[in-house]
Parts: structure tokens; C-alpha cells; sequence
């Protein structure tokens, strides 16, 4: 990408370098390469200060939090957490939480928890990492959790933050000629339902992410980029590869609406996970971004 872009200036066709970079090589908001800290699940809850000083070395800029238990990440307060990541030169912009409870008995006090600990975290969105769905009642079921982001979206809302779901594969199993992830999109209200696209989860369900950002564009400001083992299409692997076409994607990032994305290594495991996302990490700044 320097290559490039020294070339394009020494040129003189600086004006026309939208024609050859990706749409959204310019907006330096996409530039910082984020981490789900899931990817290192091993390793972060016992030595949570040390494998943050590891993410950042790394190359990161940005994480993604998990596992927000009674009160606090991995042993520490969100204070305490945000005095680490700022250590570190590191923001956390969103965190994956869960809503079941509020599913189940319309109860709010986890939920606001959960929303005060991103907070005060810096956090941008209240991210549902996956919300359980009575696919029993078919698309009733899904239109059911639909109209649950909607109220828990005005809850994120009213603390400052924007709502986003978090996709697997089973949302696009067909329900008729729609699909559950259909019916979020449709039943949601595009003002406060965001959705955190998993690229991978997408592409192994048969689908194609490129499809969905012109369908519906500017709906997916967050991505979890990890690919595709060429061998074994039920494992992860380190970004660039694998058989996923992240390049095609990258370049529809305006399209999409993308603001953040966040490195994920879940299905599989390197021997060392911290060289393994640092592998991506790199992969993506040498030849996405």
C-alpha cells in the first residue's frame, strides 16, 4: 500500500487514486486494525495485563471485550480496565454482551449493567454476541428478538451508546423465502439496530457479504474479519490464508457502512494464538488497508 501510494504521488495522479485504491483507503477511522479478545481466551484471564501488552504490540489499535462478569474484565474494574487499555495505546469501541435474561423475564438490570460497563470503558457499542431465538416459531421467532433489539436499542441509547447484533450461521437458514437475519434487518429500526457482520459465519452459511451491503447498505458499521481454512471450512485461520476474498470485501467498506473491525480466531487454535493474530494483524495492513 506505501508502494502505492508513493507511486501515485510521484506520478501526479493523486486526484485519481480513488480509482485505484480501495473506496475507503482514505478514512483513517478504518485504519485501525482491531482484536476480539476472544481470540485469546486462553491466555487473557490470567494474565490479562500482559496479553494486553502483547495485543498492542502486536500491531492492534482497537479491541473488543468479552466476558464482563460480576462487575468486572477478567478481575478488573472497568476503571481499571480502561487505565490498561490506555497504557497501551488501546480503545475498546465495543464489547459483546449477552440479553437472554432480558429475553426470558423483560428484566433490564443486566442489561444496564452491561451497558454502564461499556461506558465507562469508552465503548461506542453495546454489541449482543448472540441472542437465543425460538426457531420453533419460524419467522414469528426471529421477529420476536427483532422487536427485543429495538428495546434494547433505546436502553443503549439513552446511556450514550448504539446497539449492534453479532451474527452466526443459522440466522440465513432459509424461513420461507426470507431468513432470520432478513428479518432483523427488515423489523429493526435502522436509526438504532446496528449489526457487527461476521465475515466468516456469512461465507460458511453460502452466502455472500458483498450481496448483503447492497442490499443493505450502510447497515453493518462493524466486521469480525477471520478466514476461511482452505482444507477444513469448519476452522479459522490466519487473514489471507485462507479462501475468503477479504479484498473484494475491504473495497465496499463505505458501502457497508464500516467504522470498526475486529480480528477473531475462534474456531480453531495456533499453537501460540498471539503470533497467530499478529499474522493477520499483518496480513491486513500490508495488503487491506
Amino acid at each position: 500500500m506505501n508502494s502505492r501510494r508513493t507511486f501515485i504521488k510521484q506520478a501526479g495522479l493523486a486526484a485519481g487514486a480513488a480509482l485505484i485504491l480501495p473506496s475507503f483507503a482514505f478514512d483513517k477511522a478504518t485504519k485501525n486494525v482491531g482484536l476480539q479478545l476472544y481470540s485469546l481466551r486462553k491466555e487473557l484471564p490470567t494474565d490479562v495485563n500482559g496479553v494486553i501488552e502483547k495485543v498492542a504490540q502486536a500491531g492492534f489499535k482497537e479491541v473488543e471485550t468479552y466476558g464482563f462478569y460480576n462487575g468486572k474484565f477478567w478481575g478488573l474494574t472497568p476503571k481499571e480496565f480502561l487505565s490498561l487499555l490506555k497504557a497501551n495505546g488501546l480503545k475498546a469501541p465495543s464489547g459483546h454482551y449477552g440479553m437472554d435474561d432480558f429475553l426470558k423475564t423483560g428484566s433490564t438490570d443486566k442489561l444496564k449493567a452491561d451497558i454502564d460497563s461499556a461506558a465507562a470503558i469508552g465503548g461506542k457499542y453495546f454489541t449482543i454476541a448472540g441472542a437465543h431465538v425460538d426457531v420453533n416459531q419460524g419467522a414469528d421467532g426471529f421477529k420476536k428478538v427483532a422487536n427485543a433489539f429495538n428495546k434494547v436499542a433505546e436502553i443503549a441509547k439513552s446511556s450514550g451508546l448504539k446497539f449492534a447484533y453479532h451474527n452466526h450461521d443459522f440466522e440465513f437458514k432459509k424461513l420461507g423465502d426470507t431468513t432470520g437475519y432478513d428479518i432483523y434487518l427488515t423489523e429493526t429500526d435502522k436509526n438504532l439496530v446496528n449489526f457487527e457482520l461476521d465475515l466468516y459465519w456469512v461465507v460458511r452459511s453460502g452466502n455472500d457479504p458483498l450481496a448483503l451491503f447492497k442490499k443493505y447498505p450502510g447497515r453493518f458499521p462493524m466486521w469480525h474479519v477471520k478466514d476461511m481454512d482452505k482444507a477444513k471450512p469448519e476452522w479459522n485461520t490466519e487473514v489471507g490464508k485462507g479462501s475468503i476474498d477479504f479484498k473484494s470485501i475491504f473495497a465496499e467498506a463505505k458501502t457497508s457502512g464500516m467504522k470498526h473491525f475486529f480480528v477473531e480466531h475462534e474456531t480453531n487454535y495456533n499453537p501460540n494464538p498471539i503470533d497467530s493474530v499478529k499474522t493477520s494483524c499483518q496480513y491486513i495492513k500490508a495488503n487491506l488497508i
